[in-house]
């Protein structure tokens, strides 16, 4: 009879693909967003130890399961940031920002039921392998940029987030040269909160270093992603 909570062993195709979905993950996460400074915080995050990445192997997850492994990510006062990778999900863009709505929700009914003060402690945004390059605005070329190998949640608390306003405001994240410039630029206008800076910055970003290069990027990464999967299920 085996043992009660024995470790997973080395060649359980659950724990293979864990060990492979944060391996291309990290791909993305250190020559897309790192690399171009998409997000100006994230190098700091990730080498300070707040941030912790989780797998769901699931086909189709439910909100429950999303939301123990938020709990138990957070449950550590020292994350930050949780990222949650759903490689088997087959949910195109669309019904994946439904499903991650559905966890939003839930941890918002929740926070309320507890009758604490304030917003919910967590804020979360999807991420989806398939978008295509929008360069008509900030705003529609964010998703081209969230194109993770896998489907993903990131979450966010919120107290880190208040915490990056204020210092983006005061001008000490260390920011890309777009975003300094940005927040450097002589005011004509209300200040635009630090999301649509920062997806400005991100635009501004693409247009100089050309978006065929980060395509070809994110394509190699994704083509790595399906080898390597391809092997697992071998």
């Amino acid at each position: 009879m085996p043992e009660l909570d024995e470790p997973p062993r080395r060649d359980d195709p659950d724990e293979r693909l864990r060990r492979e979905a944060v391996r291309v993950y990290e791909r993305y996460a250190t020559e897309v967003v790192e690399t171009f400074l998409l997000c100006p915080w994230a190098r700091r995050a990730r080498q300070d130890g707040r941030v912790r990445t989780c797998v769901i192997t699931e086909v189709e997850p439910s909100v429950q399961v999303v939301i123990d492994q938020m709990n138990e990510m957070f449950g550590d006062a020292r994350i930050e940031v949780g990222l949650i990778l759903l490689p088997r999900v087959r949910w195109d863009r669309n019904e994946f920002r439904r499903f991650a709505s559905l966890v939003r929700a839930d941890h918002e009914a929740r926070h309320a039921a507890s009758r604490a003060v304030g917003p919910p402690p967590l804020a979360m945004a999807a991420f989806h392998p398939h978008a295509e390059p929008d360069l008509d605005s900030a705003a529609r070329l964010v998703s081209f940029l969230r194109r993770t190998p896998d489907p993903t949640i990131q979450v966010v608390r919120q107290t880190a987030l208040a915490s990056v306003r204020d210092s983006v405001v005061s001008g000490s994240v260390y920011a890309p040269h777009a975003l300094l410039d940005l927040m450097l630029r002589p005011p004509t206008a209300p200040a635009m909160p630090t999301a649509e800076r920062v997806a400005a910055a991100n635009l501004a970003t693409v247009e100089r270093v050309g978006v065929a290069r980060l395509q070809a990027i994110l394509d190699d990464i994704r083509a790595d992603r399906d080898r390597a999967y391809a092997a697992l299920s071998a």
